[in-house]
């Protein structure tokens, strides 16, 4: 993402809020965190492995479609609640805060319709390709007859068939 892109940025001390479309991204600075996530940015075997366990307690990187709520308190924090995350908490200014806020609930509500959106589709689109399979294991299995499952014919019906049968060859060999 572009920082042109961005829709809303705070910049402060400690750390720089920026707010995409589609994610909040927040950067810290001056702490050990960032200097473990410059490490993981430029090893990419470290940040599949440690930038996993560290996003568990403090994700820098929020999808809108993941975040349940936004509020100010009176002192101007910013609390987004997680679902599977701790609360983050921005002290900010009462003018920064009720922007950014008045921005999240914007966007929040059609980040999450784009993701069930997006997950219907894909939905839709494993069923259509499960039901495919199962037609071709059908053309496989489907005997030549039409009949989805072989009836078994009772005994005294084979023995009149191979006696028809016998009587034809019979006759042909006749002729």
């Amino acid at each position: 993402m572009l920082e042109k892109d961005s829709v809303v940025e705070i910049y402060k001390p400690n750390f720089i809020v920026r707010l995409y479309e589609k994610a909040l991204i927040i950067d810290l600075k001056g702490n050990v965190k960032n200097e473990v996530e410059e490490a993981l940015e430029n090893r990419p075997v470290l940040r599949e492995t440690l930038g996993h366990v560290l996003s568990i307690f403090v994700p820098l990187h929020i999808r809108l479609s993941d975040i349940d709520s936004v509020h100010m308190d009176k002192m101007g924090n910013v609390k987004i609640h997680l679902p599977y995350h701790r609360d983050i908490v921005f002290p900010l200014e009462a003018k920064e805060g009720k922007k950014l806020v008045n921005k999240l609930n914007e966007l929040i509500p059609k980040a999450k319709e784009e993701e069930l959106d997006r997950i219907i589709k894909e939905h839709k689109l494993q069923k259509t390709v499960k039901e495919e399979r199962m037609m071709e294991k059908e053309e496989e299995i489907m005997p030549v007859g039409g009949a989805q499952f072989p009836i078994p014919e009772p005994t005294s019906m084979r023995e009149k068939i191979k006696e028809a049968e016998e009587k034809i060859i019979e006759e042909e060999q006749k002729k």
